[in-house]
C-alpha cells in the first residue's frame, strides 16, 4: 500500500470512530422518491437532497442489525461503512458524498444515484448485456477490487446483487456494509460473514482469512455470469456451506456445453476451494481474462 493510501486509511478509521458526525432528520433533509432496494441491514431510497438539489441514493442502516454486526468486532474499532466509502475514489466504486447519523440514531450514507441495473437481474434475465460483455464487466470488477484491497480493505460481500452496471457499461461495486480493514486483527478465525453461496471455504470453516475470500467470491460471480448457475447447487444455508467444504464444484461445461476448454479452466481455477490454487489477486485474474 502506498503512503497516500495509508494516510487515507488512517483518516477513515479516525473519522469512523472519533470524529463528530453530522446528525440529520431524514424527512426534513430529503424528498424520498421511492425505494430502490433493501439490503440485509439497510434500506435504500432514490431521493432528492434539499440541501443541494441533487438526485442521490440514500442508504439508512438498521440500528439493531448494525449493532449486532459490530458486536462481532469486540475490542476493535471498525470504521463505519460511510467512513470507508468516503475514502474510496475509483470509477468502479460507488461514489459517496456524505455520511453521519439520523435523529433516530441510525447511520446514513449519501451516494451517487447509479442509473443502471444490478448484475443479478442481468444474469437472471439472461440479458445480452452480460452475454456480450462478460470479459469487460469482469475486468472492471477486478479493477474495483484491486483498488479496494490496495486502499487497505476487504469487501467481504462480492456477489452479483452488489454490482451495478450502468447504461454506458460502467461497473460500480456497491454495499461495503461487511467490509473490514485488511489488518490481522480483523482477519482472525471465527468471523463468518458474507452471502452464503459466495463464501470461500476458509471463511466457512472460520479459519484465518485474507484477500482471497474476495477472489473466491469474484470467481463465483464469473462462473454465474458464464453459466447462469453456480458450481454448487443452491440449497439451504447449512447444506450450501457443507458442500463448499466437502465437494468439488461442477465443471461449467456440465451446465453449458458450448463453453470452451480454456474458459472452463479459468472458471474452475476461479472457484478453487484451496486458496493457494485459485487466482491470488485481481491482477492475476485480470491477466487470465486477457487470454480468453
Amino acid at each position: 500500500m502506498d503512503l497516500l493510501a495509508t494516510l487515507k486509511n488512517l483518516f477513515a478509521s479516525k473519522s469512523g470512530s472519533q470524529a463528530k458526525l453530522p446528525v440529520i432528520n431524514v424527512e426534513k433533509r430529503f424528498d424520498l422518491m421511492g425505494r430502490t432496494g433493501q439490503g440485509s441491514m439497510s434500506k435504500v431510497w432514490r431521493a432528492r437532497d434539499k440541501k443541494t438539489g441533487k438526485l442521490v441514493c440514500l442508504k439508512v442502516l438498521d440500528r439493531v442489525k448494525t449493532e449486532r454486526f459490530e458486536a462481532r468486532f469486540k475490542g476493535l474499532k471498525r470504521p463505519m461503512e460511510g467512513a470507508i466509502l468516503t475514502v474510496l475514489r475509483h470509477p468502479n466504486v460507488v461514489q459517496t458524498y456524505e455520511y453521519g447519523m439520523t435523529t433516530a440514531k441510525e447511520q446514513y450514507i449519501v451516494m451517487e444515484l447509479i442509473e443502471g441495473m444490478g448484475l443479478n437481474f442481468l444474469i437472471e434475465t439472461r440479458s445480452p448485456i452480460v452475454e456480450q460483455n462478460r470479459i469487460e464487466i469482469l475486468r472492471q470488477l477486478a479493477d474495483s477490487l484491486e483498488y479496494t484491497h490496495n486502499a487497505g480493505y476487504l469487501h467481504r460481500d462480492i456477489c452479483p446483487r452488489n454490482i451495478m452496471v450502468t447504461m454506458e457499461l460502467v461497473v460500480k461495486l456497491i454495499d461495503y456494509g461487511l467490509a473490514i480493514p485488511y489488518k490481522p486483527e480483523f482477519c482472525k478465525p471465527g468471523n463468518r460473514t458474507g452471502t452464503t453461496n459466495y463464501m470461500a471455504p476458509e471463511l466457512i470453516k472460520r479459519q484465518t482469512t485474507d484477500h482471497r475470500v474476495d477472489m473466491f467470491a469474484l470467481g463465483m460471480t464469473a462462473f454465474e455470469m458464464y453459466t447462469g448457475a453456480l458450481p454448487w447447487e443452491k440449497a439451504s444455508s447449512e447444506d450450501t456451506l457443507r458442500s463448499h467444504i466437502n465437494t468439488a464444484g461442477c465443471d461449467p461445461r456440465d451446465i453449458r456445453a458450448e463453453i470452451d476448454e480454456k474458459t472452463a479452466r479459468f472458471l474452475m481455477k476461479s472457484v478453487e476451494r484451496d486458496p493457494k490454487l485459485r487466482f491470488q489477486n485481481p491482477a492475476d485474474f485480470r491477466d487470465a481474462l486477457r487470454e480468453l
